[in-house]
């Protein structure tokens, strides 16, 4: 990578790699591994898919009871890892992560599939249950009560990952792997090559 070829702003950088794998067809290429911590440290990570990018940060959506939402809610900060092997190319990015207001969380919500918007409202997400039926039944009984539209969950939202810290890395031969860190000084980006 040659530091004059990468954008000076790291999010319009991974909306340019985001770009390159979809048009080299990498499946599920807005996937990232999001690592949270709770209270205490204990960290946790997940893949979850991209919803939003902007010069604000990456957006995401997910179950604000889940663990994720939970770490959030204790430890407001965040990484994520994509990564896009048929390009030899990953991304990290690191920094506070807030929730999104309604009217973001239902205009997303209200774009998804009537089927994920069902399992999403029927699912405690995380907690223990005695079988897929359980959750089918609940599904029927609240697909039978809205037969609509399903109203957005009080426990379903979107949040809002604003890095302060992103990393650019491609694989060279001989583990010799080129990496350019950002990092958001007052001023905007600072940019600095790493060794692999």
């Amino acid at each position: 990578m040659d530091l004059d070829d990468l954008d000076p702003d790291p999010i319009r950088q991974l909306a340019r790699w985001l770009d390159d794998a979809e048009a080299a067809r990498v499946p599920l290429h807005t996937a990232f591994a999001l690592a949270t911590a709770d209270g205490s440290g204990s960290p946790s990570v997940r893949f979850v898919l991209l919803h939003g990018l902007g010069a604000e940060g990456l957006r995401y959506f997910t179950n604000r009871s889940s663990r994720k939402g939970r770490d959030v809610a204790t430890n407001a900060r965040a990484a994520a890892a994509f990564w896009w092997p048929q390009l030899d190319r990953q991304v990290r990015a690191a920094g506070p992560v807030s929730a999104l207001g309604q009217a973001d969380s239902l205009t997303y919500w209200r774009s998804r599939p009537r089927g994920s918007q069902l399992s999403a409202a029927a699912s405690e997400q995380g907690a223990e249950i005695g079988s897929l039926d359980e959750l089918r039944s609940v599904i029927g009984d609240l697909a039978a009560r809205h037969p609509e539209e399903v109203p957005l969950p009080d426990t379903w939202g979107g949040y809002l990952l604003a890095p302060d810290r992103m990393e650019f890395w491609t694989s060279r031969p001989d583990r010799l792997h080129d990496r350019i860190e950002y990092v958001r000084e007052p001023g905007g980006w600072d940019r600095r090559r790493l060794q692999p």
